[in-house]
């Protein structure tokens, strides 16, 4: 057993090492610690409850357009993420995440385009820094109208 003291500000220190037959040492210390806890609401539900298809001319008609109106509880986010998959909602077409500034009331409508007609899985997730939800639903692109 080895001993180390130290003197600073009239206070004294004093650590202790013992030998281990592994072959490392364990430290020993004495003293207080402190501290805070914070318990954060979060976001505690995402709900889509209105998705509206974007008439466009057929020079435009490239990307079929969608608006996702959606809602939540709890804490207001600060991101958005949307992850639009094949209908069994296994396989990822594309991913887009944007931040978003929500003041007063989780009420926001998120545009996404499609890249043709089908049937699409969307995930939305809502997160802020402690934490996220998720809404997903099928939806049915038909060039320029949804279902």
């Amino acid at each position: 057993t080895t001993g180390a003291s130290s003197d600073s500000d009239s206070s004294t220190t004093v650590e202790f090492m013992e030998d281990n037959p592994d072959g490392g040492c364990h430290i020993y210390r004495s003293g207080y610690y402190g501290t805070g806890i914070s318990v954060v609401e979060g976001i505690l539900e995402v709900n889509i409850i209105q998705m509206m298809s974007i008439q466009m001319t057929e020079s435009q008609a490239e990307n079929s357009l969608v608006d996702f109106v959606v809602t939540c509880q709890g804490s207001l986010p600060t991101d958005v993420c949307t992850v639009v998959s094949d209908p069994t909602c296994q396989v990822s077409k594309s991913v887009v995440c944007d931040p978003i500034v929500v003041t007063d009331e989780c009420l926001l409508t998120i545009r996404r385009a499609f890249e043709g007609p089908g049937t699409y899985c969307i995930n939305i997730t809502l997160g802020d820094d402690t934490s996220q939800a998720l809404a997903s639903a099928l939806i049915s692109v038909n060039g320029g109208e949804s279902t």
